[in-house]
Parts: C-alpha cells; sequence; structure tokens
C-alpha cells in the first residue's frame, strides 16, 4: 500500500499526487508541495489515503509542509505580481506585433519562474519577446500556447444552458467530443446550436452518451423490419428516453409512422406467444359438442342384459281448490 495526498493548483484544475512525508493535511488546507516547476502551493483535495500498489503512481513529489500564514501572504502577493506581468507582456506583444493572445499568467510560490500561457492560430516566433521579458523580471521565462478550450477553462464565461461553463467550476479533463454523440441524442447537427463559448462542440454531450448508447443495444435499428400489434413495418425514428421507436407500417405506407415501445416489437419470424393463464383462475369447462347423427343412433340391445327397470310416474294428487269447511255438529 502507498499512502498519497491529492493537491490541487488551480480552481477546477487537475488533482496531482503528492507523498505524505510524515505530514497528516486535510482537504481545505494549504500546503507547499515541490514540482517539476519548483517550489508550489496548493490545496488540499484528497487527505491522507492509502492505495494499491498495482495504480502505478510512482515517484511521488514530497509534501515539504503546511502552509504557514507567511506562505499565505506571498502567495497573495505573487498574485497581484501576475497582474502586473500581464499588462506588461501585452505591451510587449504589441511593440513585436505579434498574432497571439496573452491568456494568464502564473508566478512559482518560489518566485523562480513566470509562465505567460498565450493563444495563437499557429507558430509564433517569440524569441525577442522572450529576451525582454527575462530582462525586466530577471528570471526564467516561458511561454505556452494553449488551446481555446484551455482559454475558456482559464478565463470562464456562460454556457448555453446559462450556468458557468463546466470546464470553469468542476472539470479536470477533456474527453472526445463528436457529432455523433449529437445525433445519437436527438439534438441538432448545426455547429452553432451545440457549440460552447470556446468555439468547440460542448461538453456535456458526453455525459449522457453512455446511458444512450444502451439503450440503443436494446431497440431494433433504423430500416429493420419489426412487427408489431398492429402489422409489420420499417423502423423510420428511434426514441431512446421513451424506449420505443416509430414504425411506418406496411399496410399503411400513406400514414404517419406509428410509435410502438420496445416490448410491443417482435420478430416476424417468431410465432405469436401463447396467452398466459393466471394460476389463481378456475378452468373453464369445455363445451360438449353436438353429436352427429351417426353417433345419435341406438345401439342394438344385448339379449342377454337383464331388463330394464320400469319407473312408474307419479302423479301429484290434486287438492280441491277453496273446499268449504264443515261445521262441527253439536
Amino acid at each position: 500500500m502507498i499512502e498519497i495526498i491529492g493537491i490541487r493548483f488551480r480552481s477546477a484544475g487537475k488533482i496531482y499526487y503528492f507523498a505524505p512525508n510524515g505530514i497528516t493535511a486535510r482537504p481545505g488546507q494549504k500546503v507547499i508541495v515541490q514540482t517539476v516547476r519548483g517550489i508550489e502551493i496548493g490545496t488540499v483535495v484528497l487527505g491522507n489515503k492509502e492505495i494499491d500498489e498495482s495504480e502505478n503512481i510512482k515517484d511521488l513529489s514530497p509534501v515539504l509542509r503546511i502552509a504557514t500564514e507567511d506562505d499565505k501572504k506571498k502567495d497573495a502577493e505573487n498574485r497581484k505580481k501576475e497582474e502586473r506581468a500581464f499588462d506588461i507582456c501585452t505591451e510587449k506583444i504589441k511593440k513585436h506585433k505579434l498574432d497571439m493572445k496573452l491568456i494568464n499568467v502564473e508566478y512559482t510560490f518560489d518566485g523562480s519562474k513566470i509562465v505567460f500561457c498565450f493563444v495563437a492560430d499557429g507558430r509564433v516566433d517569440f524569441r525577442e519577446l522572450v529576451k525582454d521579458l527575462a530582462g525586466v523580471f530577471k528570471t526564467r521565462i516561458e511561454l505556452r500556447q494553449i488551446g481555446v478550450r484551455d482559454q475558456t477553462k482559464s478565463i470562464g464565461g456562460l454556457g448555453l444552458c446559462g450556468r458557468q461553463v463546466c470546464c470553469a467550476s468542476f472539470l479536470t479533463d477533456f474527453d472526445q467530443i463528436t457529432v455523433k454523440m449529437a445525433k445519437d441524442q436527438g439534438l441538432s447537427s448545426s455547429p452553432q446550436k451545440i457549440s460552447g463559448p470556446c468555439g468547440k462542440l460542448i461538453c456535456c454531450l458526453a455525459y449522457e452518451q453512455k446511458a444512450y448508447e444502451a439503450d440503443y443495444k436494446e431497440l431494433p435499428k433504423m430500416g429493420s423490419y419489426v412487427k408489431t400489434p398492429d402489422g409489420c413495418g420499417t423502423v423510420c425514428e428511434l426514441n431512446a428516453l421513451k424506449e420505443g421507436v416509430r414504425v411506418r407500417l406496411e399496410d399503411k405506407p400513406d400514414e404517419a409512422p406509428r410509435f410502438y415501445a420496445k416490448a410491443d416489437l417482435r420478430d416476424p419470424n417468431e410465432p405469436d406467444p401463447e396467452p398466459i393463464v393466471p394460476a389463481f383462475l378456475p378452468s373453464v369447462p369445455e363445451q360438449a359438442t353436438p353429436k352427429s347423427p351417426e353417433q345419435r343412433e341406438q345401439k342394438p340391445r344385448d339379449p342377454n342384459a337383464p331388463p330394464r327397470p320400469r319407473h312408474k310416474k307419479r302423479h301429484k294428487s290434486k287438492k280441491p281448490a277453496n273446499k268449504p269447511k264443515e261445521e262441527p255438529k253439536q
């Protein structure tokens, strides 16, 4: 087992793992760590946790200490220095007439390095710009070209839904988004309606894609021939949310396609299922079929058989109606 601590350096940024180095940290605390860029200050998002060695997390940098009040003040000063560096770099870009747009400036905690992030349509020769910046700040300068999605993540903004864009609020990595996802979800294929502020396809298309793919596996494919309660027809539309399809009936080609749930669809080659009779219902007795004339013919009587007993018909005694009663003799 390996003990780790998860630390994030920017809001909605990627989580990096570090070795605790005997330090116990709680989520929300500021810590000072050693990184490849130098000494940095970050926020703990995942406290001390043990993980299996099979996850291939090796060569972890150590956590140096819990950030003190002086460390926090120095970090605030670096944020102010970043604003000043942004203005100076913008002026230098105009001076050298470079086709690039500055997006963000990042100071390392110890001030040993400044990273300038920019966007551009193609490659930019910024060697002279780096010399000017190094002469002003007297430290190491790094210019990093980023994409338009990283630009939106750094700046922020509002999406089509009216909320803050996902990349600036909680997304740590960018997934691959395709137009097929929009078609599977029944959305418009117009780029203007499914694109975010960055000009790329909106990231939220990937959130429900797996659920749609699982539902489509349970439904017949487009153009397949199916059997419905109203007859056979061809599938012309899929609806994963309602778990059904629209079918154009073969016998009624001029009518609009009808919607059927997947439970009502069957393979045309399969026989109709037998009706299921619940066990608690009494069975219905079969009705006797009328006998044919041949069956109604009497069989010849056996002469050795004993005679059949004859029963006399009983006649009901008829009482006289309203017979007057005799008076008793005195």
